[in-house]
């Protein structure tokens, strides 16, 4: 038996004592999903894995927890299984390695070869730019090197995507079940632990929602940067009004309260990991972790600060190397933990479809 099929067996097994059990059936969405089947199959643990949101609270309540022989632990399991996901459905597979392996490491080697590149291609790094980023980096260089690679990855997620529903079955999903995932995705409704009392991660001792605030602050800054730039393609296209804009112009404050959100959800997703108990977490997952949450928080923290050194000689250096953590960002979520967003979301929907019929 090779690893793969060991971690699969293990969390088909953790799934049939646990529906036998039910103890943990109130706790979130898991375990009721669990109480739907009476046989489980890879595509189960796979559907399960992206289902759970790894409060650990199943861990602490479980009595067949480590050191029992039973061994059952839900969160560090179902992250292994999750990891495995990524690696099993990314499109294309080869690519997925590298993150796996290294991802961190990957992550900051190629942060470094793209800089190297688009400080070379510039060749204007010492150039008096007077705040226009355009001076350094040419729009059409922006638009068409940056444009490529992130329909490449938008291109990459939706076969991913495809795969992992094709897997785990969404026959019968309607429209109402979209909707009704959507509302528990954007409200992260799972996160808030048994009762709405708060999350049990990271160590189980105190209840507490901040686990739920950070994921909000991460999710909610990173698609205000994303309108920011939507804005700003909108008036440099359609309104022809170009760049660069006044602080208290749309796209300047989108991007400022994102950029901001986003460096404070990735700094305590990230300390929030570092305290957390080693029982909740899968060691070999942690990698690809620390990767998403290092790229997104430099894409953030370079943003502002080029905004607030944008007059200064420091321009074209931060110009480089936010346009080179984005541009990272791009090659690397379809093969990150970015790919949970996309899952999670999708075994939200089979949920709420196996929830309606069960009714």
């Amino acid at each position: 038996m090779n690893e793969n099929e060991a971690l699969y067996n293990k969390a088909i097994r953790l799934s049939q004592i646990c529906n036998a059990c039910r103890y943990c059936e109130g706790f979130c969405a898991v375990f009721p999903a669990m109480e739907k089947r009476r046989e489980f199959h890879i595509k189960d643990a796979d559907y399960l894995a992206n289902l759970c949101h790894q409060c650990g609270e199943c861990l602490y309540a479980c009595q067949y927890a480590p050191p029992h022989e039973f061994d059952l632990d839900v969160p560090r399991d179902f992250a292994a299984v999750r990891k495995e996901s990524y690696k099993k459905f990314a499109t294309p597979k080869f690519l997925s390695v590298a993150f796996e392996k290294a991802g961190l490491l990957t992550s900051i080697l190629l942060l470094i070869v793209l800089a190297a590149f688009l400080a070379l291609g510039s060749g204007n790094l010492g150039k008096d730019a007077a705040g226009n980023f355009y001076e350094i980096t040419s729009y059409k260089t922006m638009v068409g090197v940056f444009g490529f690679f992130a329909a490449i990855s938008l291109v990459m997620i939706l076969l991913s995507c495809f795969k992992f529903t094709s897997h785990i079955d969404f026959k019968g999903v309607k429209f109402v079940d979209f909707i009704g995932a959507l509302k528990d995705a954007l409200s992260l409704k799972h996160l808030g632990g048994h009762n709405y009392e708060g999350c049990t991660f990271p160590n189980g001792e105190d209840r507490s929602n901040l686990r739920r605030y950070f994921h909000h602050f991460t999710f909610y800054g990173f698609m205000l940067c994303v309108g920011a730039t939507s804005v700003a393609a909108f008036y440099d296209h359609f309104l022809s009004y170009h760049a660069p804009y006044p602080f208290f112009s749309v796209p300047k404050l989108l991007g400022t309260v994102g950029g901001i959100a986003l460096a404070i959800g990735c700094t305590g997703l990230f300390a929030m990991k570092l305290k957390a108990d080693p029982d909740l977490l899968d060691a070999k997952s942690l990698n690809i972790d620390y990767a998403l949450i290092f790229m997104l928080f430099l894409s953030a923290i370079s943003g502002l600060l080029l905004m607030i050194f944008r007059d200064s000689a420091a321009l074209a250096y931060l110009l480089i190397l936010h346009l080179s953590a984005i541009l990272s960002f791009f090659i690397i979520a379809p093969y990150s933990k970015m790919m949970h967003l996309f899952y999670r979301y999708l075994a939200l929907v089979k949920n709420a479809k196996e929830c309606r019929m069960h009714a």
